[in-house]
C-alpha cells in the first residue's frame, strides 16, 4: 500500500475506532449501572479522572506559554460545564431505563436540535427559498418523527432478549421505562445541542481547545459532585473496589474521553467534519450488532424503524449544512450556522474550530 492510500484509510480506521470505543463505553457504563454501580459516582469519578488527564497533558504542553482567561471566558466555560454535567446525568439516567441501542439514536438527533435552537436565537435566518434551508427543515422534521417511533413503537420483537422470560404483567413497566429513558436521551440531544451554540461563541473568544477541555472537566466535576452528594448520601457507595465500577470508571475516563477526544481531533484535522459525522449512525449498527450478539439484548421492530427514520433525517440535515458550507471561501469568511456573524478564518482555523463542536457529540 503506498503512502497516498495509507493517509487516506487512516482517518477511516481511526473513525472507526471511535465509534467502536463511543458504543463499547456506552456498554460498559450500562454493565456497571445494572450490577448496582451508582451512576452519580461514576459521572463524578470519571470527570475528576478526565480533568487530571488534560491538567498533565497542559502541564507538559503549555509550560512556557500558557493562554490567559478572562473572566468572561472563565463564566461561559462555568455555564459550558453545567450544561455538559446536566447531559451527562440525563445521558446515564437515560441509559439506565433504555440501551445503549436507543442512545446512539437519539444522539442523531444532535444536528436537528442545534439547527432549532440556532433559529430560536437568531443564529440562524431560515431561507425557504435556500436549498439548504429546506433540507435541513425537512431533516430536522425526519429525525424528531423518528425519535416518537423510537421512543414509543419498541415491539414487536425481531430477536427476543436472553432473559426475556418475562411475564405479559411485566412488559407494561418496562415499555414505561423505555419511554422514560427516551425523553432523557433527547433531553440530551437538547443540552448537547445548545452545548454547541455556546461551544461556538467561547472558541472565538478563547481557541485553546484543551485548556478549555481542562477547565470545563475541572467545573464538571465540581458541579456533579455538589450535586451527587445531596443525592447519594450513603458513603459505602462512594468507595472504589476492584470491580466492574471501577473498571467502568477508568474506561470511561481514559478511554472513552481522554483517548477518545485525541483520536477523534486528530481524524477531524485530517478528514474534515464532515467526514467524521457521517460516521455517527455507525454507532446505531455497531451497538445492535455487540447487543445482540455480545450482551444478549432483544432487537425491537420499531427500534429498527425508528432509528432508519431518524439516520435519513440526520443525512438530510447534514446534506444541507455541506451544500450551505460549499457557499463558503476556503479562506474567506466563516459563516456557521451557529452564528450570523463573520469571522475571518483559514483553513486550518476552520478545522479546529469544527472538532471542537464535533468532539463532545461523540464523546457522550
Amino acid at each position: 500500500m503506498d503512502l497516498h492510500s495509507m493517509r487516506s484509510v487512516l482517518p477511516f480506521m481511526g473513525m472507526v475506532i471511535v465509534i467502536l470505543v463511543q458504543v463499547s463505553n456506552m456498554f460498559v457504563i450500562k454493565k456497571a449501572i445494572s450490577i448496582g454501580i451508582n451512576k452519580y459516582v461514576i459521572v463524578v469519578y470519571t470527570d475528576l479522572i478526565c480533568s487530571l488527564i488534560f491538567l498533565l497533558f497542559i502541564l507538559i504542553t503549555h509550560r512556557l506559554i500558557f493562554p490567559t482567561v478572562t473572566t468572561s471566558v472563565l463564566w461561559k466555560i462555568f455555564l459550558l460545564s453545567l450544561i455538559s454535567c446536566s447531559s451527562d446525568f440525563s445521558s446515564y439516567i437515560g441509559l439506565q431505563y433504555s440501551s445503549p441501542t436507543l442512545n446512539t439514536a437519539m444522539l442523531n438527533l444532535i444536528p436537528a436540535f442545534t439547527f432549532i435552537l440556532a433559529i430560536i436565537f437568531r443564529m440562524e435566518k431560515l431561507k425557504w427559498r435556500s436549498k439548504s434551508s429546506q433540507a435541513k427543515s425537512l431533516g430536522t422534521i425526519v429525525s424528531i418523527a423518528g425519535a416518537f417511533v423510537v421512543t414509543f413503537y419498541k415491539f414487536p420483537p425481531i430477536v427476543r432478549s436472553l432473559s426475556d422470560i418475562a411475564s405479559l404483567d411485566q412488559i407494561q413497566p418496562l415499555q414505561s421505562n423505555w419511554i422514560l429513558g427516551g425523553f432523557y436521551l433527547a433531553a440530551q440531544a437538547i443540552l448537547i445541542s445548545a452545548w454547541y451554540i455556546l461551544q461556538a461563541i467561547t472558541l472565538k473568544e478563547f481557541p485553546a481547545l484543551i485548556v478549555m477541555l481542562c477547565y470545563q472537566y475541572f467545573f464538571n466535576t465540581i458541579l456533579a459532585a455538589m450535586f451527587s452528594l445531596t443525592v447519594v448520601t450513603e458513603l459505602s457507595a462512594w468507595k472504589l473496589r476492584l470491580d466492574v465500577g471501577l473498571f467502568a470508571i477508568a474506561y470511561s475516563a481514559v478511554i472513552g474521553a481522554a483517548f477518545l477526544t485525541a483520536l477523534l481531533l486528530w481524524c477531524l484535522m485530517r478528514a474534515g467534519p464532515l467526514y467524521v459525522s457521517m460516521f455517527k449512525p455507525l454507532a446505531i449498527l455497531f451497538s445492535t450488532v455487540m447487543g445482540v450478539i455480545i450482551f444478549g439484548d432483544g432487537l425491537f421492530l420499531g427500534n429498527l424503524v425508528g432509528a432508519v427514520i431518524i439516520v435519513i433525517g440526520f443525512y438530510v440535515v447534514m446534506w444541507g449544512k455541506a451544500k450551505e458550507e460549499n457557499t463558503i471561501d476556503d479562506c474567506g469568511t466563516w459563516n456557521s450556522e451557529l452564528s450570523s456573524e463573520k469571522v475571518p478564518l483559514c483553513k486550518t482555523a476552520q478545522k479546529t474550530q469544527s472538532a471542537a463542536l464535533q468532539c463532545r457529540n461523540l464523546l457522550e
